[in-house]
């Protein structure tokens, strides 16, 4: 009764766990050469993206504790997070949690009774519509939180994202702890893949690098056989395999599954820059960077929503953000030296990054689309946006649906 996990990301990383813990045997398949997808580490050792999780990430920090890596994520900004508004340059702290706004220092911009009650309605279920016409009667509030916040959680600008997606976000935020921003002191590949794959060994789990499915050979609404194209695993009647990959091919797999029509992309800036002070995290109003975040190893620099930036060459990209981080850097007296030049840059552009979270239905894809075949991914969650809180969710869900 063996189970193919097919795409080691965090969806399948979840789901392969999930079934070797509960004693099936597993044998996972990854087309790359190192798992991870896109919360992969880059070949330096880099994240691609300043990935965080919060406390109310419960499905996520709960893999984390399973593996034994949760002590190696810290919370760089335990006291408000740091904003430089580049609209007037002016460098403030803010709280993520509403008890945290009752110290007038740690507000965000534009927060009133009323923008506040706004908020609160977005948490509450009902006919969806676009963050940005929601908040239309309190700008600051939004430009200055509300914004941010979205481009982050759903990777999708506030004009076209879902309100209803937004409000499964926040009501997620009310509990005790659930605010805290957590990023991994090293990085995704050390602080969460690594240990995820050596747990999977200790398991006995199997792990195939290299193997790209080419077809699934399904037959009476089975999946009868994996075809890789130089060779073919044959399933037994007990065995079963979760679909791991991301939706276009998942569509190529299962031409008949409905996936997301529109996607947004991600920019990542990787700066060659080491850093003698600790983990750092800042977020940034009114510029191209959005989120940086300092490591000792180095600076890295996302852009979230980033169609402009995913346009824009590289060329320029890198010494633009520079000036950018470089002034929070000196703005919050940032440890180090912080040179007027940029350092050497890598800058990853994922044009499809993740869905893009629009109002209207959601999409409902089969957990059980074949009956000995389950999916998973971030985008086959009908209620949360696409994050790595979502994938874990469903490569977990997968392997339940499979289990029962």
């Amino acid at each position: 009764m063996t189970t193919h996990v097919i795409g080691a990301g965090i969806a399948g990383l979840a789901a392969a766990l999930a079934l070797a813990e509960a004693g099936r045997p597993v044998v996972l398949h990854e087309s790359a050469p190192n798992a991870g997808g896109r919360c992969r580490a880059l070949p330096d050792g880099t994240d691609n993206g300043t990935h965080a999780l919060l406390g109310a990430n419960t499905a996520a920090l709960g893999l984390l504790r399973r593996i034994g890596a949760l002590e190696g994520w810290v919370e760089p900004e335990p006291g408000g997070l740091p904003v430089l508004d580049l609209r007037d340059h002016r460098a403030f702290r803010v709280a993520l949690s509403p008890l945290g706004w009752r110290d007038a220092a740690l507000r965000p911009p534009g927060l009133t009774g009323r923008a506040l009650l706004a908020l609160a309605r977005l948490a509450v279920p009902g006919r969806d519509r676009a963050v940005g016409a929601a908040m239309a009667a309190h700008p600051e509030f939004h430009r200055g939180f509300v914004d941010p916040l979205v481009i982050a959680a759903l990777n999708t600008p506030s004009a076209e994202a879902s309100a209803n997606r937004l409000g499964a976000v926040l009501r997620r935020l009310g509990g005790r702890g659930a605010t805290r921003l957590l990023v991994a002191r090293s990085g995704l590949g050390p602080d969460l893949v690594v240990p995820a794959l050596a747990a999977l060994e200790r398991a006995g789990a199997t792990i195939r690098f290299g193997a790209r499915l080419r077809r699934l050979v399904t037959q009476g609404g089975r999946v009868q056989a994996l075809d890789f194209g130089e060779d073919a695993v044959a399933l037994g009647a007990g065995d079963a395999v979760v679909l791991a990959t991301p939706p276009w091919e998942s569509q190529r797999l299962l031409p008949h599954l409905e996936t997301p029509l529109a996607y947004a992309p991600i920019v990542n800036l990787h700066y060659a820059h080491p850093n003698p002070g600790p983990v750092r995290f800042i977020g940034m109003l009114e510029a191209l960077c959005q989120w940086v975040l300092v490591r000792p190893a180095g600076v890295s620099v996302t852009v979230s929503a980033g169609d402009a930036a995913a346009r824009e060459e590289a060329a320029t990209l890198g010494p633009r953000a520079w000036a950018e981080l470089r002034e929070a850097a000196l703005a919050f007296g940032l440890a180090g030296d912080w040179p007027e030049a940029a350092p050497p840059c890598r800058v990853v552009k994922e044009r499809r990054a993740t869905p893009r979270h629009a109002p209207g239905p959601p999409l409902r894809p089969p957990r059980l689309p074949l009956a000995n075949l389950a999916l998973a991914g971030d985008w086959t969650d009908p209620v949360l946006p696409a994050t790595i809180e979502a994938s874990v969710r469903s490569g977990e869900a997968a392997a339940r649906a499979l289990m029962r």
